[in-house]
């Protein structure tokens, strides 16, 4: 397997404008919350890390990226940057590299992240070739990074301010030393925030040079809505290029960076074209599992007109298919839940059920439910409206946020004793 690292866009100015990359966005939860970021998926205004259009699964992915291949010949990395963190995400991002890397020997791979659980994973990184690794280290000063993060989850634990940055940090620069004493090109990124680390970002780059780093982005801070961070405006491109410049006497610069979206495709700068978000669109309406045959969506209904039952509740799930020449749904069949109790085996039972169901859509539901159904490709979306809107938009990949439910956590009874009615 042959790799030419230097037709990597993003690390090698005079390849950006002759090949292109394409980012998959396949995972959607993130580990920390930084106080500049607002996830929006569904956005298609904005060109920012954090935003895609879709969120898809592995094999999704590989069908959504053989398809881009044909719209993009240029395509030479394949990356995964979002929309949350990657190993927040680990299952999925790990098995989307294996499966490209099967299929596409010579494509590189490369990952973005913010070091904080990316370190287990390095090893198969190596094994599976990802040649390029970047991670955001904003401070290493703790007292500064507990500015600039709101929280960080690590091990299912919650820490917050020095303690929080502290950890983040000593994960990262952990994750730098191991990526380059297995010859993996490190980039690292440090976001330029006014007031905030702005005469700091120096030293970023002083540290991580001396500590083997290829190449340092120092980007400007794309000032966001509704975070804590909405009313510092962004950094003068003086200030930028002075930064970069007495960083550059450290390390090289990166100084083409369009700060791209999670789903970004193309030659860096471009906007994705309508042809391929339609091809994404089209790969979100498969199945998690394409090669699966899930041509059923089922729903839980009080009278059969509404998404309006928890998942516990129901004592029968109502199964509609998809007519594609009316541009409608149609129901095609009634099953009855499995008997109340059992625990995690009801939910094994139900989803045995509804194997031929691609979503199952409920007022509420769960955590263990959630769990059981999703292992078996199956998605459980909580919603409240009139079922044909519902059962159509998800079979057709319409944008459902005016359905979905705020929480999606069923209120118990003070009486709950843990029955199996899908409430834990």
């Amino acid at each position: 397997m042959t790799l030419n690292i230097q037709n990597h866009p993003c690390f090698n100015d005079s390849s950006r404008h002759k090949f292109g990359r394409i980012h998959l966005p396949v995972a959607p939860k993130c580990n920390i919350q930084c106080n500049y970021c607002n996830r929006k998926f569904d956005c298609m205004n904005e060109n920012r890390p954090g935003v895609t259009s879709q969120v898809l699964s592995p094999k999704q992915a590989l069908f959504y990226l053989d398809n881009a291949m044909k719209l993009s010949p240029n395509i030479s990395v394949v990356g995964i940057a979002g929309p949350g963190d990657p190993f927040a995400n680990p299952e999925e991002t790990m098995e989307t590299l294996r499966l490209v890397r099967e299929k596409y020997p010579e494509m590189l791979l490369c990952v973005a992240t913010n070091g904080l659980d990316v370190l287990p994973y390095i090893d198969e990184l190596a094994e599976l070739k990802v040649s390029h690794v970047t991670l955001t280290i904003n401070a290493i000063d703790p007292a500064i990074g507990a500015e600039i993060y709101a929280w960080v989850r690590y091990q299912k634990r919650m820490y917050r301010d020095l303690q929080g940055a502290q950890l983040l940090l000593e994960n990262q620069l952990a994750a730098l030393q191991k990526l380059k004493r297995l010859g993996v090109t490190a980039k690292v990124n440090s976001i330029i925030i006014p007031g905030v680390n702005d005469t700091h970002v120096v030293e970023v780059a002083r540290q991580v040079a001396a500590m083997g780093a290829d190449i340092l982005n120092a980007l400007p801070y794309y000032n966001t809505t509704e975070t804590v961070f909405e009313n510092i405006p962004e950094p003068d491109p003086l200030m930028v290029q002075e930064i970069q410049e007495e960083a550059g006497k450290l390390l090289p610069q990166m100084k083409h960076c369009a700060r791209c979206r999670a789903d970004a495709v193309g030659i860096i700068g471009e906007i994705n074209s309508d042809e391929i978000m339609q091809k994404m669109a089209e790969a979100a309406r498969m199945p998690k599992n394409p090669e699966e045959h899930r041509p059923f969506i089922a729903v839980a209904s009080i009278e059969g007109v509404l998404v309006n039952q928890h998942l516990g509740e129901a004592d029968r799930f109502l199964v509609y298919a998809l007519d594609a020449e009316k541009r409608s749904c149609s129901l095609v069949d009634s099953r009855p839940a499995p008997p109340p109790g059992g625990g995690k085996d009801r939910w094994e039972a139900l989803a045995d059920r509804l194997a031929d169901c691609r979503a199952l859509l409920v007022n509420s539901a769960g955590d263990s439910p959630k769990t059981v159904l999703n292992a078996h490709g199956i998605d459980v979306l909580s919603l409240e409206g009139v079922i044909e809107e519902a059962v159509y938009g998800v079979f057709t990949g319409q944008n459902l946020k005016h359905l979905m439910k705020s929480s999606q956590i069923h209120a118990c009874k003070s009486g709950c004793s843990g029955t199996g009615n899908g409430c834990g």
